[in-house]
């Protein structure tokens, strides 16, 4: 009972940390995401084409979220080191929340993962290390 309790408090705490805010962004206009070219990161729809490689890793947060912004340097150095196998992909679901709905999306940082024929491959929920995200990936003979 005392581990149930404890969860939920963890929970409940680490959802309004990272929703402050949030109802602010959301009325706010929506911003037009654009290719961050020297990371090799795409965040936005028109380059996203999941048959150009073996798995696309999409990382669902926000930029004023504590454990998304621990995922950027994640993301960033995946994105660079597996420039030809993995396509990785940022959506801020505070200020496009339509991403959020498409891929049903709970809590934030949520990593998806698609093959080539746009099936999800994998997902987890939380701080992602890289090592981790290797690991889950030679597992399934991607890498």
């Amino acid at each position: 009972m005392k581990k149930v309790v404890i969860t939920l408090l963890i929970l409940i705490f680490s959802t309004l940390f990272c929703s402050q805010n949030s109802g602010e962004q959301l009325d706010s206009p929506k911003i037009k995401q654009t290719v961050d070219s020297e990371k090799n990161l795409i965040i936005s729809d028109k380059q996203l084409d999941f048959s150009k490689h073996q798995v696309t890793f999409i990382e669902l947060g926000a930029d004023k979220c504590i454990p998304c912004k621990a995922m950027k340097p994640v993301m960033h150095e995946i994105a660079q080191e597996y420039k030809d196998t993995i396509q990785v992909v940022f959506y801020d679901v505070w200020k496009t929340p339509e991403y959020a709905k498409k891929y049903g999306v709970q809590m934030i940082p949520t990593q998806v993962f698609i093959d080539k024929n746009g099936e999800e491959i994998f997902r987890h929920v939380g701080f992602y290390a890289k090592e981790n995200i290797i690991k889950m990936l030679k597992d399934k003979s991607i890498l």
